[in-house]
């Protein structure tokens, strides 16, 4: 542990937002234009956090080249038509931001989800007036796993790296918080898939519940494993 933190930062999808609704919803409308039938969510909900391109190799794993692009280009669009109909904050997620509000304690997002997208959800969940900052895919010249967006997300909010707490359920969040200097947590609840094994990500700290989190921004948290 590396006692109480002053900023909260998080990742997008998968951490702070369930987006995988709407974004498996894309898919398989994509899916459908091709005469393909819909995947179940339970099959594209692990992948959500990898980005358009790998969902649309889970859709359609036989596309490469031309094709491939043309059918992420058009999985795009379709998102962007309907990006924040399902969408929510993870349960507990609302308590534990109006903590941090109302103690004056920044909270950011940190996301390698292109601004074009990110901003729009953001804004029809009127989170983008409330965080403090917000990092996406194309802010910076880097992207996660690189640290310089983690850190320019702490320079935006003016709180040293080494202070804040990065939260994510990728292993390049992981990677990234790390380089930055950040205190590192897994959210398990996230979009983890199985096979998948957070603790060799070397995260200082894993999270069942965002508002086990809390403990982890005062510093008070039990362990690797919050209990």
């Amino acid at each position: 542990m590396s006692g109480r933190h002053d900023a909260l930062l998080l990742d997008l999808d998968g951490t702070l937002l369930d987006t995988a609704p709407d974004m498996g919803a894309a898919l398989n409308r994509l899916r459908a234009e091709h005469g393909f039938a819909p995947l179940p969510q339970d099959h594209i909900r692990p992948v959500v956090s990898h980005g358009a391109a790998r969902l649309v190799s889970l859709g359609f794993p036989a596309a490469e080249g031309e094709a491939f692009e043309r059918l992420r280009l058009r999985f795009l669009a379709l998102y962007a038509k309907d990006l924040a109909s399902g969408t929510r904050l993870f349960e507990g997620f609302e308590p534990l931001l109006q903590t941090l509000e109302s103690r004056g304690t920044p909270w950011g997002i940190v996301t390698n989800k292109p601004g074009w997208l990110t901003g729009p959800l953001l804004e029809a969940l009127g989170l983008d007036r409330r965080s403090a900052c917000i990092v996406s895919g194309d802010t910076v010249a880097e992207r996660k796993p690189h640290p310089l967006p983690l850190l320019h997300a702490a320079a935006q909010i003016g709180v040293p790296a080494a202070r804040c707490l990065y939260v994510g359920d990728a292993e390049r969040d992981i990677e990234a918080g790390r380089a930055a200097g950040m205190t590192t947590v897994v959210a398990a609840y996230g979009y983890i898939a199985a096979h998948e094994d957070p603790l060799g990500w070397r995260p200082d700290g894993i999270v069942r519940a965002p508002g086990e989190l809390i403990d982890w921004v005062d510093g008070t948290a039990g362990g690797l494993l919050n209990a």
